[in-house]
This record gives C-alpha cells, structure tokens and sequence, in this order.
C-alpha cells in the first residue's frame, strides 16, 4: 500500500518528490558527517599527546588526585603495577590571567615536573633544554617512602570555624598485639587556645590476659611545634618518633613504662581523606600503617616485662570537629592481609548522617586488594545495651565480603553532652572475626581476633 501511494505521488508531482528525496538525502549525508567529526573530536580530546604524553591518565573521583605522590611512590612505583608502569608524571592545571595594557587574557596553564615530562615524551617540553628539575621537584621525581609516610601524618592546622573550635581534635592512634596480649593507645591534641597551648593526653589500654587496665596522663603542648613536628610528638613523658618507616614509641605512664616499634610497610596504608559538611565541619582519616611488625616490651608497676615481640601492629589517624560525632569502626588482620571498614555519622546540622556512605577496604602484601562503599554495618546488642553482635557486609567491582564479629569483651566510656557522641557511649571492643567471600579475584574464609569501635545511645 505504501509502495502504491509512493508511486502515484511521484507521477502526479515529480519536481516536489524529487526535492523531497534530495532534501532527505542532504540531511541524513549531514547527520553522518557530524557524527563522523563528533568521533574524531573526542579521540582527540583523549589522545595522551594533548595532556602532554603518556597511555593512561589518572584522576580522582572528584578531578584531582589527593595524596598524588603516594600514588606515585606506592601505587604506581610498587607491584604490581610498578614493573608495567615504564614512566609516571603529575600534572596540574590552573587558570592564569595575563594583565597586559589594562586588558585581561586567560590562560589555561599546565605544570609538571621536567623530567618527568621527557620520560613520558611530552612533545611541548621534552626538547626544551631549560626545563629541568629543581631542588622542589626531587620530592616528585622520587618520592622517598618516609617522606610520604611523615607527609601523610602530619598534624592540621585548627580550621578558622568559631562555632566549632572547641570540638577539635586531632590523635595518632595504635594497636596490635602478641600472644594472648593486646593494646589500645591514643596520642590526643585538643583545641588550640589563644595563647598558642593545647591540652593533650595519652592513654593506653592493655590486656595481657588478666583483664582490661586503662593507664593515661594529661599534659599542656605547644600548637606551633605540634604541627611542625608531627607524627613526632611529645606528651609529658611520653613520646611518638617516627624514624623513617619505623614508628618508635616511648611510654611513661604512672605505672605503666615501655618501649614498642611499629614497623610500616610502602603501599600498605591508606591515603587522608577528609569529609566535609555544612557550617565549616569536617573530619578527616588516614592509615599510616594498615599493618606492620610489632616488637617492644611494657612493664607494669615495675614488674615483669610483657613482650610483643613478633607481633602485628596497626595505626590510623584522625582530625575534625567531633561534637555530636559517632562512627562504626573496625580492623582486622590475617595471612598477609588487613581488613578494615568504617562509617563517620556527622552531626545534624552539618549533613544527614544516614546519606554518608561506609567503605571497607582490603590491603594486601603488595598494595591495595579491593573497596567498596556500598557497605552495611549492623549491631545487635544485648539486654544491656552492650554490643554483642556486628555483621558488616561489602559489595563492590573488587570484593564481596562478610565480616561476622562475635564481641569478647567491651569498654564502654560514658561521654558527656557536649563532646564527641554526644552523650553517648562509646565502646571499644575486642571481637572474633569471621570474614567470608572474595576481594581482588581470590577466595577469603578465615577467624582471627580484631578490634572495632561504635556508639550506643544511653
């Protein structure tokens, strides 16, 4: 039927059918054309000779890489990827402005490092004898592992947020283990005062099997030298060295004195990363080591040295504002591997705590397994309130796990309004992990002893 009235139209009006056609034929050779140009423009505008040499280009999620030489030095420079990577080279771009004659001239401006460029063959700087590295650029060319480590560790200044500067605080904190003992301990800074001081603690839990003690002391530092020096810092008579990858920490306590050694290990730790909400709020997080060799000795009311020789280690760090701040938190290691996952909850006026997402990461021997921020943590308690029970479950492109704890023993410190759960209590828990699934491709299913944190309401 169509064919038919097609036909008898082409009879009756030959001239308009044959404009018709052509029109049609014009549109679709137009359409193609673009088409064709559109593929050719964006092969162009990917094409590594645009961004200055180089097969692969790595961003962050948001556009810029965070913590960019320790990708550089522990993800990029060590296996697996270190033997496939011939030649890597940060990049940074800017908008300048060129005043000139009361006119104003944008500019797009790239910056690199000189040889790094060259050995990624970038065609714009390569031949340019006067583009050499200077002393700034070694940091870059090279990254020195202890550099990035003390870089990563570093304390932050106290943000310009009147509203809450008295909820800061920034803490190095460690735990590991050997044998049937185990122990928790806090470097903590608060919030700087106008005449450059800050109240600071240390506190130290251990259970060397007959049951938790908790030991701390309070001492006043200087807010100039803490961010100067830091991860070095020194509170009353106890102290925290970090000597190239090796942490060295030095205890004196009442009734508690020791020694312990911290060994990190390049590319197992997590990079900072910091959340931020409305009103100036923040927190940040970094895992200096997610796990690492223990060694050392703590004596306990001058008795009978408690070893921890051929033990495991771990340390994380953390800054913000932390009034009215819960978090789920939990680590774990075994055969090689570390295991951790964690949920920051902000308070109310800063953002909805139920839309800021979980994260469980795995880190092996040589670098970073799997994440996923599609995360699930539940709690079942008992008839106390006390955490019994914690399942936390990730999916993701690289993992699929469960982590089922069964809590062995919980502290439960009672927090007053205005600090950091907001009237809550916070319990620090030892628990039997039991993990299950997949993470980078290989089967997981083992139980091993962990620690974990949480809040409950009152």
């Amino acid at each position: 039927m169509i064919l038919v009235l097609a036909r008898r139209s082409l009879l009756a009006h030959p001239v308009r059918s044959a404009v018709l056609a052509g029109g049609f034929g014009l549109g679709v050779a137009v359409m193609a054309s673009l088409l064709g140009i559109g593929d050719v423009i964006l092969a162009q505008a990917h094409a590594p000779a645009l961004r200055g040499g180089g097969h692969v280009l790595v961003v962050g999620a948001t556009g810029q890489v965070t913590s960019a030489r320790y990708v550089l030095s522990a993800v990029l420079g060590s296996p697996p990827l270190g033997a496939r990577v011939a030649a890597a080279s940060p990049t940074q771009r800017q908008a300048l402005f060129l005043v000139r004659d009361g006119r104003v001239v944008p500019i797009r401006a790239r910056g690199g490092v000189p040889s790094r460029e060259e050995a990624m063959g970038d065609p714009e700087t390569a031949g340019v004898a006067a583009w050499r590295d200077t002393p700034a650029d070694a940091g870059w060319a090279a990254p020195d592992p202890s550099a990035v480590l003390r870089a990563m560790d570093r304390f932050h200044a106290v943000p310009a947020v009147p509203g809450r500067a008295g909820s800061w605080a920034e803490w190095l904190y460690f735990n590991g283990g050997a044998g049937q003992t185990r122990f928790y301990l806090t470097f903590l800074v608060g919030p700087a005062r106008e005449d450059g001081r800050r109240m600071a603690g240390v506190r130290l839990q251990l259970d060397d099997g007959g049951g938790l003690r908790t030991y701390s002391e309070s001492a006043e530092v200087d807010d100039a030298r803490v961010r100067a020096e830091a991860p070095d810092l020194a509170i009353g008579r106890s102290r925290v060295a970090l000597e190239g990858l090796r942490y060295r920490v030095t205890l004196a306590l009442p009734h508690v004195a020791g020694d312990l050694v911290l060994e990190a290990v390049p590319g197992r730790s997590m990079p900072p990363f910091t959340i931020r909400g409305a009103g100036g709020w923040l927190s940040g997080y970094a895992v200096p080591v997610m796990g690492g060799a223990l060694a050392g000795t703590l004596t306990v009311d001058g008795g009978k040295a408690i070893a921890l020789d051929g033990g495991t280690g771990y340390h994380d760090h953390n800054w913000g504002f932390w009034q009215g701040v819960t978090w789920q938190w939990g680590q774990v290691q075994h055969d090689g591997l570390s295991f951790i996952y964690g949920r920051v909850r902000p308070p109310p006026d800063a953002a909805d705590p139920e839309r800021l997402p979980g994260f469980l990461g795995v880190l092996g021997p040589e670098g970073p397994i799997g994440y996923s921020t599609d995360v699930a943590i539940e709690e079942t308690a008992d008839t106390s309130g006390r955490p019994r029970h914690i399942v936390v479950t990730g999916k993701g492109p690289s993992l699929a796990l469960r982590l089922d704890l069964e809590v062995e023993q919980a502290v439960a410190t009672r927090l007053a309004a205005e600090s950091f759960g907001g009237g809550m209590d916070f319990f620090q828990l030892r628990a039997r992990y039991r993990v299950s699934g997949r993470a980078g491709g290989r089967s997981i299913a083992f139980a091993a002893p962990g620690a974990a944190e949480t809040f409950r309401g009152r």
